[in-house]
């Protein structure tokens, strides 16, 4: 597996990076992970973009979804003709959300998104097997355990500490952890992680390797966030960039 990160700003993009969207290849197959404000830019430096096999979104907030109603336009209005339409794995809702947001007429998506409503559970998607469950965070999210050939990647999405996540995370030689929230203050519950909980979960779902990711540098400090996390986890721990390339 190839795991590409094309965005990883937490809440609202960045000066240097969109929302959160991360391209995951496998034996000529591309899954999108998320399609978040800004990502539809990036994905372009990587592969043609109506070469995306099937796209999952892990919830409907606007930073992991919303390049997905701009994507309408590349399949729908493709010179070469409309494209068709590609597999989508989403929380329930996810057509209305996507209809909504690209017109204000709700124009119907089903000629470019065939939607497949998530569920706790694991099921095969193109060479990949992939696993979700519902995470902590207000509104139907899910975290995901992606194994292909011997290999796992795990991805919390936005969450806070919660069981699922570190049944997710089990063992996982790439865990792709948020950690959205300073150490240092008291934090708004049930919503996300700090360093240190991205850290500790880390430890106890006992990984190989801990990629930082969702973080939002003008709230909270990066560098404090890696502390907090190293002091929890022992393993390497990176914090994810755009562009970064992981093989695994």
């Amino acid at each position: 597996m190839r795991l590409t990160v094309l965005g990883c700003a937490g809440s609202f993009p960045g000066p240097e990076a969109a929302c959160s969207a991360y391209l995951l290849e496998a034996e000529g197959f591309r899954l999108l992970i998320d399609f978040g404000s800004g990502s539809l830019s990036a994905l372009q430096r990587y592969a043609d973009p109506n070469a995306v096999d099937a796209i999952l979104l892990t919830h409907l907030h606007c930073d992991h979804m919303l390049d997905a109603c701009t994507y309408v336009v590349v399949r729908r209005y493709d010179p070469r003709g409309p494209q068709p339409p590609v597999p989508m794995y989403a929380p329930p809702g996810a057509a209305e959300r996507i209809s909504a947001a690209y017109s204000a007429q709700n124009e119907p998506v089903d000629d470019v998104y065939t939607f497949y409503g998530l569920q706790p559970g694991t099921f095969p998607l193109g060479p990949f097997t992939v696993t979700v469950d519902r995470v902590n965070h207000p509104i139907e999210t899910y975290g995901v355990r992606i194994e292909h050939g011997g290999r796992v990647l795990a991805y919390s999405s936005d969450t806070a500490p919660c069981e699922a996540l570190l049944r997710l995370a089990a063992g996982a030689d790439l865990f792709l952890c948020e950690a959205s929230y300073s150490d240092a203050v008291e934090n708004p519950p049930g919503l996300h992680l700090t360093g240190g909980e991205a850290g500790e979960a880390a430890t106890k779902a006992d990984v190989g390797r801990l990629l930082l990711t969702h973080l939002v540098p003008a709230w909270v400090s990066e560098a404090s966030t890696v502390d907090a996390a190293t002091a929890a986890y022992t393993g390497p721990v990176e914090v994810v960039r755009p562009g970064a390339r992981y093989d695994l």
